[in-house]
């Protein structure tokens, strides 16, 4: 059973959906005997990174997720759950999981692509520029698009945690994979024919035999 992680973050049906599609059984749920006895974890998330901190301390989940990340079974978090696996946000300085090391960074004002002003948050559809192979981006085009819609970003401590950057403005990490981990910055259950595929290569993952 694939847990996926309902710490009051909302953007959770939306998952489930997407991997009832694919054929994966899941469930949504805060309960955290039921995520240690998953046999793999999705945690999306939308929000404030203050907020969701405190709701998954108070439901025992960011426990939950120390500990599945310290068994090797495979964890997917997806946009505000790839931030909070890092070890401090911007965003009211918030104290986060501390799985990895590194901070969220909010995107500087007056960002600009030629003449035009980017706006903040970023939101809508661009690419990922991958630079390294992983099962998580097996069978994805280069020219693939990916559903963004976020105002931090990660900035990891190890760029060897890095497989996919994204241009706005800036250049920043948006997947990120390390042991059982992967995170993503945009949401796949929203991008398409890419995101689905992504979502089943998760699926059908195993860092063990990597």
């Amino acid at each position: 059973m694939i847990a996926i992680l309902d710490y009051r973050a909302g953007n959770l049906t939306s998952v489930k959906r997407a991997l009832d599609y694919l054929g994966y059984p899941s469930r949504i749920t805060s309960d955290p005997k039921e995520v240690i006895g998953a046999s793999r974890v999705i945690f999306p998330g939308v929000g404030a990174a203050g907020k969701a901190m405190e709701s998954l301390k108070e439901l025992g989940l960011d426990e939950a997720l120390k500990e599945i990340f310290l068994s090797g079974r495979p964890m997917m978090g997806i946009c505000l759950g790839v931030q909070i696996v890092f070890s401090k946000s911007e965003e009211d300085e918030t104290s986060c999981l501390g799985l990895l090391e590194g901070e969220v960074r909010r995107f500087p004002d007056g960002m600009k692509e030629g003449e035009e002003v980017l706006k903040v948050p970023h939101m809508g559809w661009n690419r990922v520029k991958w630079v390294k192979e992983h099962p998580l981006n097996e069978g994805i085009e280069p020219e693939a698009e990916f559903y963004f819609v976020h105002s931090y970003y990660p900035d990891p401590a190890k760029r060897d945690w890095v497989i996919g950057w994204t241009d706005y403005g800036i250049s920043f990490a948006s997947v990120i994979a390390y042991r059982s981990l992967v995170a993503v910055q945009f949401h796949p259950e929203k991008s398409g024919r890419p995101g689905l595929r992504m979502l089943d290569n998760f699926c059908r993952w195993r860092p063990d035999a990597q």
